[in-house]
């Protein structure tokens, strides 16, 4: 059994589940890599898993697409960069099934039983999420979804979550989130959420101890919160 490497905070049992999805619920981190790497190659450059993580992996795509063209010198305006890698991501994400995260589907199976609500709360735009869920069946354990494109500020900024909660007409002492990034546990502290970070790459947990619970994987999640008896 992998153990819990966090620490526990009190909170009431919990009504809604809120998850982010790359690198939460879905294995995409190498494949959103592989997109900039097909933009890259064309250039003679190339990232390398190690420096997608400590630089790229979390961050909103504007950002991104700024400090990809600073690093490697591209020349593209930052708005065509951003319009190239959307454009990308979308025909490759209409011919790839990214694999689910460890333990994904199970513990959406598990909520869904003990009848809490389930909420998608993602930096992707809506047209991603959507290309991503024609092949995964996931949509169908979501009440609200919130992406990029419902939004004015992405992740970090709180708003994505403020915006999920007020749809899900809860309080938010009866959310817990879970996350994989620092900047999308930013977003979730900076809602007054709880979040939980779900992360197996030991190389990262040291970005992440702003979490109110550090997990390898989400079996692990599942039995802390049976162990402390938030759920039922």
């Amino acid at each position: 059994m992998i153990e819990n490497i966090g620490y526990f905070s009190d909170m009431n049992k919990p009504k809604a589940i809120l998850f982010d999805l790359d690198g939460t619920l879905i294995d995409s981190e190498r494949f959103h890599m592989e997109c900039w790497n097909e933009i890259l190659r064309e250039h003679g450059n190339q990232l390398t898993y190690a420096d997608w993580l400590k630089s790229y992996s979390g961050i909103p795509l504007p950002t991104n697409a700024k400090n990809i063209i600073e690093q490697f010198n591209l020349p593209y305006e930052s708005g065509e960069l951003i319009s190239r890698r959307e454009t990308l991501t979308l025909e490759r994400l209409k011919t790839t099934k990214v694999a689910l995260m460890p333990y994904a589907e199970d513990i959406l199976e598990f909520f869904t039983e003990k009848g809490l609500i389930l909420a998608l709360v993602t930096g992707s735009p809506r047209y991603d999420v959507d290309a991503t869920f024609e092949h995964n069946n996931l949509k169908k354990y979501f009440r609200v979804i919130v992406t990029r494109s419902d939004v004015t500020n992405s992740k970090p900024d709180p708003e994505s979550y403020n915006l999920c909660v007020d749809r899900l007409g809860l309080s938010k002492e009866n959310c817990i989130v879970f996350e994989d990034t620092v900047n999308g546990i930013r977003s979730a502290k900076a809602a007054g959420l709880m979040c939980y970070a779900i992360q197996s790459n030991l190389d990262e947990h040291h970005k992440l101890s702003i979490a109110d619970n550090l997990f390898l994987d989400f079996n692990a999640a599942k039995l802390f919160m049976l162990e402390n008896d938030l759920i039922d």
